[in-house]
């Protein structure tokens, strides 16, 4: 018996008023996988991610979370629920609150405070370090660090991460994808998407390429890899 998918996306169309900007996306991701969704700005990438978490109704097509019909009746914080988490491109943390405070709210998903703490602190000892600090602070890799330690606090079964590498310096990103290697090792799916495409590809068990607001290839990361000067500016070949 074939495996129900984590998420499954069927013929999507999205619009902000009378601009189309998603039109007819399939995409499939298989559980356990780490998917990079790539694509030059402008490609539709944020506006996939807002429709998959119930922030934007499609205006036609399917989006199944783990087998189940999702899109037009399902709302953020009933996915949340579900096992479905976002990390927001800018990061969303609260600046004006500590690290540990920042901390405390994503207790709202019924995850003990005292378990939350512990887990962040063991896979980011630096917010240990600057758990009394007002979050909005810190440098751009700690803020990233803090908005997925507030994500895994939810016991995702799917993160979708929005340019997780955007303003931050080559290495700091590099250690942020190694960390989503390792969430990835421990079951949780992931969809990444990225405007810069190598560390994501490092990461990814498959990849796709978005261009005006179609998914226009799919394989594996070498092969997309190789293939994304063409796919970004030439579309489908």
């Amino acid at each position: 018996m074939t495996e129900v998918p984590i998420l499954e996306l069927i013929g999507v169309r999205a619009a902000y008023g009378r601009i189309e900007v998603l039109r007819g996306v399939d995409l499939t991701i298989p559980r356990g996988a780490v998917m990079a969704l790539l694509g030059a700005n402008g490609a539709g990438k944020t506006t996939l991610l807002r429709v998959i978490s119930s922030l934007m109704e499609p205006t036609d097509g399917c989006v199944h979370l783990g087998g189940l019909h999702i899109s037009g009746s399902t709302t953020p914080e009933e996915l949340t629920r579900s096992g479905l988490c976002m990390v927001p491109e800018g990061r969303g943390i609260f600046p004006n609150l500590t690290v540990e405070e920042n901390l405390w709210l994503a207790s709202y998903s019924g995850t003990p405070v005292d378990k939350i703490l512990t887990e962040a602190y063991a896979r980011f000892p630096r917010l240990r370090e600057r758990r009394r600090q007002l979050a909005g602070s810190m440098s751009g890799g700690e803020q990233q660090m803090l908005s997925l330690a507030r994500a895994l606090a939810s016991d995702p079964a799917l993160l979708l991460l929005d340019e997780l590498s955007m303003g931050l310096a080559p290495l700091v990103v590099e250690g942020l994808y190694d960390t989503v290697a390792e969430i990835a090792e421990q079951g949780v799916s992931i969809l990444v998407v990225e405007q810069f495409a190598s560390s994501a590809l490092r990461v990814a068990d498959y990849a796709a390429v978005m261009q005006g607001g179609r998914v226009v290839a799919t394989g594996e990361p070498p092969e997309i890899k190789h293939r994304l000067s063409e796919l970004y500016f030439g579309g489908a070949a």
